[in-house]
């Protein structure tokens, strides 16, 4: 036998050993899984099983029967579950991922904790394993759709990652109803069963509605849209009037300017700004920041349920917030012309920007103005207005900082948000692109400023041995290879990014993204190269923050919405008063928690604004728009419209001017007749074929004669009934 032959054959046979797990084979079986029929085909088989079991991959148990070695080594890690039913085993120990095969998962979901036993052999290079227990839990509710049979139902759920349906019994559909959208909690599920089995515990109404698809969403990425009644009882007994006694403890700066600047809808006011002029020249800044650590005692039910979320989930219509309403918009919110209590960082700061000194501390405010930030970029543009002469000092310092900051090699990643205008009804009428102005910058740098204070203040406290347990916002340096597919993937925009250093490729990554901005590419390049970065995410190692060029960083200034600057604020306030070292696996462990439903409020909100993008798209069947290739598949192109910067997908079935293949060594596909080629970075033109706001799905055809005359017989009555206007009323087409 070739070694070539032999070396695939190799391959092949330990698959069918890996899928096979405990099962005892002998050569035919194996070689009637492997479709090998001829006898000079099945004596190969079995010269591979003899070297197998001399390569100690698989055993011989009795003549002639095999089975695969298990190394008896066992290791732990989540589950991250692909979309053909496969899955791979994040390891705790950082060490390569786990391999299973969909008949070894047992009874193991995704983001589960598992105990996997380890196979000793690899597949593709892989190594492989089998789950044996389940040992906690992601998530035990799903959202769904409830299939309703005669005397039994099914929860069809909606996560693409949730291959096996809820069996429900009769007695547990409750009021569901055929069709229904609802949440699921599984009850029970043994490896001898194929389905969990479970029960309806809420309708959430009828898939595609408005307030259907936005609890599911809250629900399907594992948060509450309802506080548990134990932790509303107990900040309802929160005093809302703050004690003289505890004034007194405080510095007060009640009559210095202090104001905020916020979003126009927002109420969660985390910070303030305070300004003074000490001499010419020489500021006090004060960045003040909600105690919530005073009203939030550790270990409380509050302090549980906080944790819990770990961050406010910031919906297209609607927050789910961390904290209760009452501490989240009331007690805690730093509301103009109310006296509020502040944990502050105060800075002395001459013209340059540099700090001369610095304190830290628990204060009390009395915000005398509440600007949005479009009241706030009218001072700053027109020079007029109620404190414009502040703000505008305040706006020349910040943008001293920033440029310091890139100096150093700070990286600008400024992303494109897409915002929606919603009627009564909460239908979008409207999809713009949020715009950051300088008013957004000003509290941005302060912030940093605040926040990289605190980070240098904890690290230096305690040396060696008496280092003191601190928690940091960590950015790590991206991965050369990440940089250098990126390189490829910019340079068919026709840019590059320079590799000698770190500080050349923060250079270039900056020079790339202000090249594009404004360019129908810009979307499409800010998000691969901020994909291209690592991940940040919380710790007690204190590491650099690489996109801010900081050597300590952390987060301080949103204790009402992120739990990691509730924890910093407890970790200051007990060094600041000479307390005992924390805890380091405590607070690793929240630190831990934090990173994970971070990741988590992150998908939720790019998938309740994907289901306004489909739902405002619906309205444009026919339509077509230009649009710049966002990726490559077998199955297909996932173009993204520029004017709405949202993607669709163009399948190739659909492509009727030719038969196309996709290349995935060049990551194009290509014409078999027209030789026409089709990459990421490629400018096309599309029509809107369809929108699936069930499955949040946009489907798109490619721009030729042949779809224009297929849609032009399609929709010309429909675009006619639609651009008429109803008599008495402006009904035309939104555009």
């Amino acid at each position: 036998m070739a070694k070539k032959l032999n070396d695939k054959l190799k391959k092949q046979v330990q698959r069918v050993f890996a899928e096979a797990g405990r099962k005892i084979l002998n050569y035919k079986q194996v070689a009637r899984r492997l479709e090998i029929d001829s006898t000079e085909g099945k004596n190969d088989v079995l010269l591979v099983m003899k070297q197998l079991a001399k390569d100690k991959i698989i055993e011989e148990i009795d003549a002639g029967r095999y089975v695969t070695i298990f190394v008896h080594e066992f290791v732990t890690g989540r589950v991250d579950m692909t979309q053909h039913g496969t899955a791979y085993v994040v390891r705790e120990d950082g060490q390569e991922d786990v391999f299973i095969a969909s008949e070894f998962k047992n009874t193991a979901l995704n983001g589960d904790k598992v105990k996997v036993s380890l196979f000793a052999h690899h597949v593709n290079g892989k190594q492989t394993g089998e789950i044996i227990e389940v040992l906690e839990r992601s998530k035990s509710q799903f959202v769904g759709v409830v299939q309703v049979h005669y005397n039994y139902a099914f929860l069809i759920p909606d996560d693409k990652k949730m291959h096996i349906n809820i069996f429900i019994p009769k007695e547990k559909i409750g009021s569901a109803k055929q069709g229904d959208k609802a949440i699921a909690r599984i009850t029970e599920w043994t490896a001898e069963e194929e389905n969990p089995f479970g029960e309806i515990i809420e309708v959430l109404g009828r898939p595609g509605a408005h307030e259907t698809e936005m609890n599911a969403i809250v629900v399907e990425y594992g948060f509450a849209n309802r506080f548990p009644a134990e932790v509303e009882k107990e900040a309802d007994k929160i005093p809302e009037k703050i004690a003289a006694e505890e004034i007194k403890k405080r510095k007060d700066f009640r009559k210095t300017l202090t104001f905020t600047i916020d979003p126009e809808d927002a109420k969660d006011f985390d910070d303030a700004l305070s300004f003074k002029v000490l001499s010419e020249g020489l500021y006090e800044i004060g960045i003040h920041i909600a105690d919530v650590s005073h009203y939030i005692p550790e270990n409380s039910q509050l302090d549980v349920e906080a944790l819990k979320r770990a961050t406010s989930v910031y919906l297209v219509d609607r927050t789910i917030p961390m904290l209760p309403e009452k501490l989240s918009n009331g007690v805690c919110s730093l509301r103009p012309n109310e006296d509020k209590l502040t944990f502050s960082v105060v800075v002395h700061m001459n013209s340059k920007a540099e700090v001369l000194d610095t304190w830290f501390g628990k204060t009390v405010i009395h915000s005398q103005r509440r600007f949005t930030y479009e009241e706030a970029q009218v001072r700053l543009e027109t020079k007029e207005g109620d404190l414009a002469n502040e703000l505008n000092i305040m706006n020349d310092l910040a943008k001293v900082l920033k440029e310091k900051r890139f100096k150093k090699g700070a990286i600008s990643f400024e992303t494109q948000e897409v915002k929606f205008k919603l009627d009564e009804n909460f239908k979008p009428i409207d999809l713009f692109v949020k715009i950051r102005k300088d008013a957004h910058k000003l509290i941005e740098e302060f912030m940093l400023l605040a926040n990289r204070k605190v980070a240098e203040f904890g690290f230096n406290l305690g040396k060696g041995e008496n280092k003191k347990t601190f928690v940091y916002r960590i950015h790590e340096q991206p991965n050369e290879d990440k940089i250098r597919m990126f390189n490829i993937f910019a340079a068919r925009f026709g840019h590059k990014i320079e590799m000698q250093s770190q500080k050349s490729i923060a250079q270039s990554f900056n020079q790339l993204l202000e090249d594009v901005e404004g360019k129908p590419e810009q979307n499409l390049i800010q998000s691969q190269a901020i994909r291209t970065m690592s991940k940040a995410y919380y710790g007690c190692k204190k590491s650099m923050h690489y996109g801010l060029a900081f050597d300590h960083y952390t987060h301080f200034t949103s204790p009402i919405r992120r739990y990691p600057d509730l924890m910093v604020h407890r970790l200051l306030f007990n060094y600041l008063n000479k307390g005992v070292n924390a805890n380091e696996a405590h607070y690793e462990s929240m630190s831990k928690q934090s990173s994970q439903m971070e990741v988590k409020a992150a998908e939720a909100e790019r998938a309740s604004v994907r289901f306004k993008q489909v739902e405002y798209i619906s309205g444009f069947i026919g339509d077509e728009f230009d649009g710049i290739i966002s990726g490559v598949t077998e199955w297909g192109i996932y173009v993204e419209i520029s004017q709405y910067k949202c993607e669709g997908m163009l399948r190739l079935n659909n492509m009727g001017d030719d038969f196309y293949d996709y290349d995935e060594a060049n990551q194009w596909i290509i014409g078999r007749r027209n030789r026409k080629k089709y990459q990421v970075g490629d400018p096309i033109r599309v029509i809107v074929a369809a929108a699936d706001i069930f499955k949040r799905q946009i489907d798109l055809h490619l721009v030729d004669d042949g779809v224009k005359r297929e849609f032009k017989r399609g929709w010309e009555k429909e675009k006619k009934r639609r651009d008429k206007p109803a008599k008495g009323k402006n009904k035309g087409r939104r555009r």
